[in-house]
């Protein structure tokens, strides 16, 4: 009983000593000096509504109602900078019972803070310290605040730039600063949710109250946005925003980076970082919002490029540029389905996102020894790349491939959809190695020369390749077309020759063809062989990957050409199996026109020669007169009948004339 009662004792000493800090917690003083703190260092009045009520747990101090910052005079926004349900002041007991206030923490509950950046820079959470009153006054230094532990819960927050439009928004935010000593250094610590992505900040800086001022001061920044990090160990400031140090980055998950800074990052295909991509140099940004990253070295999955970047803000959206120097490069894997391997079963129909092009504007200079684009392999390359507003030019400056080298343009599109162009020259390429990797067939040896202008206009590989429009020329040396021997069909008359083993070689091979809906059309073919000659008509379907061509080969009996064999040869179905067939019929229809042609030429002869034999005869006129010969001149034509003043015209004696010999023929008959 004597415990209950020694207990009970306790608690009520408690209670009282209790009430009696309560009532020496001056709850008025500790707003008011929080509020001329903040106004103070901001320039800025903190307004504090509701009843403000001292507290013992969790720690001492004054709890308020709902709080609020105004937003800058020129915002057009009717939200507060800052506004809370409620906050919460600890102060000190020590400093208390000496007759001193001195904050030692803050909490803010379900804060909204709203930032903004005008159209023409001007940033909400600049805060100014108000003027003293009188022309040239001084601003009076800031207090000394400090604060072991200023915290955010369950708050949000919602940054605008008027200027590009971009909108971040944070979610679910929690956040905590210390500032044990303004003349010191201070930690803070933030997480919350972009676009449903984890994000979290920790920033270690030198001197507080320099960094307030927008001084630069020693910076260590950690970043995590999703599964991206970003870390920075050097120096920077706010007013205006600079630093200089140390960046590594690892981007792994560019869409949650994008979702942190307002923008849409797709996730990178194959060799340009879907399984790694890390960024590492030293970083500068100027007061003006340009970065520069020097010393840069880029990790690509297996591809390392090294160099300098730059990247300036611009009207609409940012500005990189870039001189780059690179390893061999490999993409393979990122057009899958699109090389068109004999296997295959067409064009992928894969989505093609492109939608990264919109997210800057560009100019990059890169060289590397070797590129494999999956469906095509490069040599040594150096290309000049420009991307405006979705746009990017390639400029091949220097390439080398499969034996040639390859010259001109290549554009790809990503405004309003994705469309693909380009004007290219190659010379010198090897033509087995080239169709291989592009088309799955490697049937055709030569080394030739080839251009080329296309447009293509779809979302996908498939829908590309069946759209091409365009027109080229092709024009090959010494090789041979494997598969078929054209000579052994002809001597035989028999299909049959094709397979492994058979081919037929030649000595020069062009043509000029054209491109409409996907299919390639051709109609002027020539192959010059020595045992033959050739010409070729029909079209090639580039989308469906299929032959329907004719050939019309000669095989020659005499050196002069002339004579031999001719039968045409039709090339069809798919371009990986194509099957061969002799064109006996159209050989036989041929032929039959010709003898056709051949008898009504020879009627027509005929008759003509039997009418002018008649016209001779019966009027004495020659239609082809022998020049060595006199012709024969009508009595009623000649010289004295003409100088008769009363004779018939001559005009008139001719046409009776020939009426009456055309009367006796139709007569006759």
């Amino acid at each position: 009983m004597r415990w209950v009662i020694r207990i009970g004792l306790g608690l009520v000493v408690l209670l009282v000593l209790g009430a009696g800090v309560l009532a020496l917690i001056p709850a008025e003083r500790v707003a008011a000096l929080v509020a001329a703190e903040f106004e103070a260092a901001t320039g800025r009045k903190l307004a504090l509504t509701g009843e403000v009520t001292p507290r013992l747990w969790p720690g001492l101090g004054v709890t308020t109602g709902p709080v609020s910052i105004a937003n800058a005079d020129w915002s057009d926004s009717d939200a507060p900078l800052f506004a809370a349900e409620a906050l919460s002041i600890g102060i000190s007991f020590s400093a208390l019972l000496g007759g001193e206030v001195r904050i030692t923490g803050l909490t803010a509950d379900a804060p909204a803070i709203t930032l903004e950046r005008s159209a023409d820079g001007q940033e909400n959470w600049v805060f100014g310290a108000p003027a003293v009153e009188g022309s040239g006054a001084v601003p009076p230094p800031a207090t000394g605040l400090t604060l072991d532990r200023a915290t955010i819960t369950g708050g949000s927050l919602r940054f605008t730039d008027a200027a590009s439009g971009q909108v971040i928004a944070l979610d679910d935010l929690d956040a905590e600063l210390a500032v044990p000593d303004a003349q010191g250094p201070f930690t803070l610590s933030v997480t919350g949710l972009a676009g449903g992505h984890d994000v979290a900040l920790d920033l270690t800086g030198g001197v507080f109250s320099a960094f307030q001022a927008g001084r630069v001061v020693p910076l260590t920044v950690n970043l995590v946005a999703g599964g991206s990090t970003l870390a920075f160990d050097g120096r920077g400031g706010t007013d205006p925003m600079a630093a200089e140090g140390s960046l590594v980055a690892d981007l792994a998950d560019l869409p949650a980076l994008g979702a942190l800074i307002g923008t849409t990052l797709a996730a990178p295909g194959p060799g340009l970082g879907q399984d790694r991509l890390t960024i590492a140099g030293q970083m500068t940004v100027d007061g003006t919002g340009a970065l520069y990253l020097r010393d840069a070295k880029i990790v690509a999955d297996g591809n390392e490029i090294t160099g300098d970047l730059d990247l300036k803000p611009g009207e609409a959206r940012p500005k990189l540029s870039a001189q780059l120097a690179s390893g061999p490069i490999s993409l393979a894997g990122s057009a899958e389905g699109g090389s068109g391997s004999a296997e295959g079963a067409g064009w992928s129909n894969a989505a093609i996102d492109v939608s990264g092009l919109a997210a800057l504007d560009a100019e990059i200079a890169l060289s590397a020894p070797s590129v494999d684009l999956g469906g095509l392999k490069l040599g040594e390359t150096r290309v000049l790349i420009t991307l405006d507003r979705a746009r990017a030019v390639i400029d091949l400056r220097q390439v080398a491939a499969y034996g040639g080298t390859v010259g001109g343009d290549f554009v790809l599109n990503g405004r309003g959809g994705l469309s693909v162009g380009g004007r290219l020259q190659l010379a010198g390429l090897k033509t087995q190695s080239l169709l291989r990797d592009l088309a799955g067939w490697d049937k055709l040896v030569a080394t030739g020369d080839l251009e080329v202008e296309f447009l293509g206009v779809g979302n996908s590989v498939a829908a590309l390749i069946g759209s091409l429009e365009g027109s080229g020329n092709l024009e090959l040396g010494q090789g041979a077309v494997q598969g078929f021997d054209i000579v052994a069909m002809l001597q035989t008359l028999d299909p049959a020759y094709v397979g492994e083993g058979q081919q037929t070689s030649f000595d020069g091979l062009a043509g000029t063809f054209t491109i409409a809906g996907g299919v390639l059309s051709n109609s002027d073919l020539k192959l010059v062989a020595p045992s033959l000659t050739a010409a070729g008509a029909g079209e090639v379907d580039l989308g469906a990957r299929t032959l329907d061509y004719g050939i019309r080969p000669t095989a020659l009996a005499a050196e002069d050409g002339t004579g031999g064999v001719m039968v045409p040869l039709l090339i069809t179905g798919p371009w990986a199996e194509p099957r061969f067939r002799l064109d006996l019929e159209g050989l036989a229809r041929e032929k039959m026109e010709a003898e056709v042609k051949a008898a009504a030429a020879e009627a027509e002869a005929r008759i003509r020669s039997e009418l002018e034999k008649r016209l001779e005869d019966e009027l004495g006129i020659s239609l082809s007169p022998d020049p060595v010969e006199e012709a024969v001149v009508p009595e009623a034509l000649a010289p004295e009948t003409l100088l008769d003043p009363v004779a018939p015209k001559p005009e008139d004696v001719l046409e009776d004339e020939a009426r009456k010999a055309l009367e006796a023929i139709l007569g006759g008959n």
